[in-house]
């Protein structure tokens, strides 16, 4: 009778649900804005601005070519600019002119030698009209290759494209830059968020949307978070999938590669077997 009621108990025992608990997974600080800012043009570096490490804001200056060259392009853009636009003043105060005499010669008595008068004016009108049309384009073209030439500019003087903290530099004063080199890269680091890689099975539990727990250990700094995705692209070698969750940094001096912990609370992983010691 007391065997059967050991055994009863022991049947229990397994079939009882595993008790909810913690899951703790560890991960990377990253950085959701990370900019490589690469040259478009061949040039020597005439002044690099920033060191590593250094914060910049957006539009802060961070290196520049020399300039020589783009110089005289610039100003022949801007001198043929310029120029067409004086001609175009030019036509279109002479069309004024003319519409001005046509208006009198209508108001007068349309003699034999008025009436060829009129037609000389109108012959006129219509050449200066193309020649307006002419130069309307010539305006436009030139204001395209100005354009280009402060687009160009803006890579010979290359500005922060935005707020964030100095990773990389491959540059000095001196050297030789190639189109399409990276010469700087920068990362945000208030927009960071934390890299995890999980086992299959935790995707039972882990759901975006979720509220987690977030430590940063050496800084002994804890905070909520939220998983905001989880990347379908598992790998085949290691059968763990990506998930990304962001945290409020506040004011802590938290910055990418550093290590993270996410914690998972109170998690029920399902019915499962007990070990019983024999």
């Amino acid at each position: 009778m007391v065997i059967i009621k050991k055994s009863l108990f022991l049947i229990g025992l397994l079939s009882l649900p595993i008790l909810a608990e913690d899951i703790v997974l560890p991960g990377t600080v990253i950085s959701n804005g990370q900019k490589m800012i690469g040259s478009r043009y061949m040039g020597y570096i005439k002044h690099v601005y920033v060191k590593l490490g250094d914060k910049v804001k957006r539009e802060d200056d961070l290196y520049e070519m020399e300039s020589a060259e783009f110089d005289i392009m610039k100003s022949q853009a801007d001198l043929m600019l310029e120029q067409s636009q004086v001609v175009l003043e030019f036509w279109r105060k002479r069309i004024k002119r003319i519409n001005e005499k046509k208006d009198k010669i209508k108001k007068n008595k349309m003699s034999k030698m008025v009436q060829i008068d009129f037609d000389d004016l109108e012959a006129q009108a219509e050449n200066v009209k193309a020649m307006i049309e002419t130069m309307q384009v010539m305006v436009e073209e030139a204001s395209i290759k100005a354009k280009q030439m402060a687009t160009v500019y803006n890579y010979i003087k290359m500005k922060a494209p935005a707020d964030g903290v100095i990773v990389q530099k491959n540059i000095k004063v001196g050297d030789m830059v190639m189109p399409g080199m990276l010469t700087i890269m920068m990362v945000d680091t208030e927009d960071l968020t934390i890299d995890i890689s999980i086992s299959e099975s935790t995707l039972k539990v882990a759901k975006v949307g979720m509220k987690v727990r977030v430590l940063i250990p050496s800084l002994e700094y804890e905070t909520g978070g939220i998983i905001d995705a989880i990347i379908p692209d598992a790998n085949p070698m290691t059968h763990r999938i990506r998930m990304r969750v962001s945290f409020d940094k506040k004011d802590e001096n938290i910055f990418p590669g550093m290590y993270a912990k996410v914690i998972l609370e109170n998690v029920n992983m399902g019915m499962r077997p007990l070990k019983l010691d024999r």
